[in-house]
């Protein structure tokens, strides 16, 4: 009997323990998502400032007086709904494109037997290697012989360039643990290779291919040296170029940045907290046979 009640209590102690740790552990975890969601806390109060409340006040004081017209000026004065427009414009379009041309390298890669296709492989994976920087005075001078600069279309194609092989190396892990007999067994009852890849496998890598729109979407709206090289109009401008025009030779509105910057976080902010977790999943998935 008293061996039943020693272990029963030891039992119980372990259970107290375990509990313990997990409460050690969540306020650990709060503490660093505190931390991590502070900046974006401040920036909305930021946002919500005039200059010389910012300079004349400690950063972290509330707003004394709440400047909601910094929204309402930098969206009809500081033409942000025109560069918010061009943000998701070539965003969506960069993204569709990249993911599109993806699968088809990714498929001819993985499911057609050719002698070139490790070299063509190799050739995306040196492709990720390349600095950024590093390609703006050749791709300047290659649009400004296809008269593209200041144009959308550089921005998109450059985008697309930039993302593909990424978005290839993702593709292709996934590709590699899909199971070949779906396809075999639809080449037998005669289905052409285009039905086969729109209809069969395009399908099946759905959850893979939400992935790479996030991560290329992410990307894509953040970006700021490809803008601020090739476009020079405001009739092209994205978000993060037109942040520019509200700092002055003399004068800068800090508000009017805050407020800007607020606008352009909210909706990959919005997507990150719904689909994070699938950007997880993917890098897993990328790595499993890459």
């Amino acid at each position: 009997m008293a061996t039943v009640i020693g272990t029963k209590q030891k039992q119980h102690d372990r259970n107290g323990i375990r509990r313990l740790g997990f409460i050690l552990l969540y306020l650990f975890l709060g503490l660093i998502a505190l931390f991590q969601i502070y900046p974006l806390i401040w920036l909305f109060f930021f946002s919500l400032k005039g200059n010389a409340e910012i300079f004349g006040r400690s950063p972290f004081a509330l707003p004394e007086e709440w400047r909601w017209d910094n929204y309402l000026r930098v969206w009809t004065e500081g033409n942000i709904n025109q560069y918010f427009l061009n943000s998701v414009f070539i965003t969506v379009t960069a993204v569709l494109l990249t993911v599109l041309l993806a699968s088809f390298v990714t498929f001819a890669i993985t499911r057609m037997n050719w002698k070139l296709n490790k070299l063509v492989l190799m050739l995306f994976m040196i492709g990720y290697m390349i600095p950024i920087h590093s390609t703006l005075v050749p791709l300047f001078q290659f649009f400004l012989r296809l008269d593209l600069i200041d144009n959308p279309i550089s921005i998109i194609l450059a985008y697309t360039a930039y993302n593909l092989p990424l978005t290839i190396m993702i593709l292709v892990g996934f590709y590699n643990t899909l199971p070949r007999e779906i396809e075999e067994a639809a080449i037998m009852d005669g289905c052409s290779i285009h039905r086969i890849f729109f209809q069969i496998t395009l399908p099946m890598t759905t959850p893979i291919l939400s992935t790479t729109v996030i991560i290329n979407m992410i990307f894509n709206w953040n970006e700021f040296v490809f803008v601020n090289t090739f476009i020079s109009s405001d009739r092209y401008k994205t978000l993060t170029v037109g942040i520019q025009n509200f700092i002055g030779q003399y004068l800068t509105d800090w508000g009017a940045i805050g407020a800007t910057l607020m606008i352009s976080i909210i909706p990959i902010l919005i997507a990150f907290i719904f689909l994070s977790n699938r950007i997880v999943e993917g890098i897993a998935a990328g790595s499993v046979k890459g």
